[in-house]
C-alpha cells in the first residue's frame, strides 16, 4: 500500500520524540514489524509485484538509488533511526546487510502489502505478521550468536519495536475482495484483525519485547488509492471509510489497554495518528497548527515508551 506524504509524517515526528542524550541512541536496537510505511526492502527478495527497486523509488535517498523503500528518500523510520542515534538504519531482514554486527542495532521485518490478517499478505506474497515473527525468531538465534546470551537478551528486552499495518487488510483485501465483504460486516472484519493484532503483541512479548509502540490506522478515505476507487468520481474523503477508520480504531486503543494490564512490565503505546491526518488532508491552511497538536500527542507516547 502506497501512502501519502501526510501519514509518513507521523513517524517522522516520532523521530523528534525520541531525541538523543548525551550522543547515545536512547534503545540499543529498533526492529520493525509491518506493511510498506515502513518496509526497507525486504520485497526485494520475494516473488512478489509489490516492489519498489525501480526509480523513481530512492531518487532522494543515499546514492540516489532504489533500495525497496515505497519512498523517494527516507523511510519514517529512518528519520527514527537517526534521531534515536544510530548511525545506520536497521537492515532490511531479507537484504544481504542482515549478517555480523549490522544486527546489533536490530531489523526491519517489514513487507509491504501485509496487514494483520494473513490471507492479505497471501494475496501479494508477500511476509504476513506471522512470517515476520518467524523471521524475528531466526533474528534471536543469530543474535545470541554474534552477542553472547546475556548481551542478545538485553538488547531484545530494551529495544524499541514499532508496528505500522492494518491499512493494506481494508484497501487491499477487504473492500475489493468479494469473498469478505460478503461474509463479514466491516465491523466484524475489524474485530478479526483485533484478534489477530492481540495474538501478534503477547507473541512478541513471549519472545521478549517489552516497549512496543504501535499506530492507529490513518483516515483510510483520504487516502489517494481510497478516493482514486472509492471516491465516486469525487476528490473528497470518503467518509464511511474513515467511520470504519475510526471504529478499528477504538478497539485497537482498548484491546491494547487491556494487553497492558495483562502483561507485566509491558509498554505498550498506540500512536492516534488519525485526527491530526484528518485535519491535515481536510484543512490545509490549518496545517502548521495540526502538525503542533500530533507533534505533542507523540510526545507524549514517545517518552512513555522509552522512559
Amino acid at each position: 500500500m502506497k501512502f501519502s506524504s501526510n501519514f509518513i509524517v507521523v513517524f517522522v515526528l516520532f523521530a523528534f520524540v525520541l531525541t538523543v542524550a548525551n550522543g547515545q541512541p536512547l534503545v540499543p536496537a529498533m526492529f520493525i514489524f509491518g506493511d510498506s510505511v515502513v518496509d526497507a526492502g525486504n520485497n526485494n527478495n520475494l516473488y512478489t509485484i509489490i516492489k519498489a527497486d525501480f526509480p523513481p523509488y530512492g531518487r532522494d535517498f543515499l546514492n540516489h538509488k532504489p533500495t525497496g523503500r515505497f519512498c523517494n528518500g527516507k523511510l519514517a523510520s529512518d528519520f527514527t533511526a537517526e534521531n534515536i542515534g544510530f548511525t545506520d538504519y536497521p537492515p532490511a531482514y531479507l537484504s544481504k546487510m542482515a549478517k555480523g554486527n549490522n544486527l546489533l542495532i536490530g531489523a526491519n521485518f517489514a513487507s509491504a502489502s501485509s496487514g494483520y490478517y494473513e490471507t492479505t499478505a497471501k494475496l501479494y506474497h508477500t511476509l504476513s505478521l506471522s512470517k515476520q515473527l518467524e523471521n524475528y525468531k531466526q533474528y534471536q538465534n543469530k543474535l545470541v550468536a554474534i552477542a553472547g546470551k546475556s548481551n542478545a537478551s538485553s538488547i531484545i528486552s530494551d529495544g524499541v519495536y514499532l508496528i505500522s499495518s492494518g491499512s493494506s487488510d481494508f484497501l487491499q483485501n477487504y473492500y475489493i475482495n468479494p469473498l469478505l465483504y460478503k461474509s463479514y460486516t466491516p465491523d466484524q472484519f475489524s474485530d478479526v484483525l483485533i484478534e489477530s493484532y492481540a495474538h501478534f503483541i503477547q507473541n512478541l512479548y513471549k519472545l521478549g519485547a517489552r516497549k512496543i509502540g504501535v499506530t492507529t490506522l490513518p483516515p483510510l478515505g483520504c487516502l489517494p488509492a481510497a478516493i482514486t476507487v472509492f471516491g465516486s468520481d469525487s476528490n473528497e474523503c470518503v467518509a464511511k471509510l474513515n467511520k470504519e477508520a475510526v471504529s478499528f480504531n477504538n478497539k485497537l486503543n482498548a484491546t491494547s489497554q487491556r494487553l497492558q494490564t495483562k502483561l507485566p512490565n509491558l509498554k505498550l503505546v498506540v500512536f492516534d495518528i488519525y485526527q491530526s491526518l484528518y485535519n491535515l488532508v481536510t484543512k490545509p491552511a490549518d496545517s502548521e497548527a495540526a502538525n503542533k497538536i500530533l507533534a505533542d500527542d507523540l510526545l507524549s507516547s514517545g517518552i512513555s515508551l522509552i522512559s
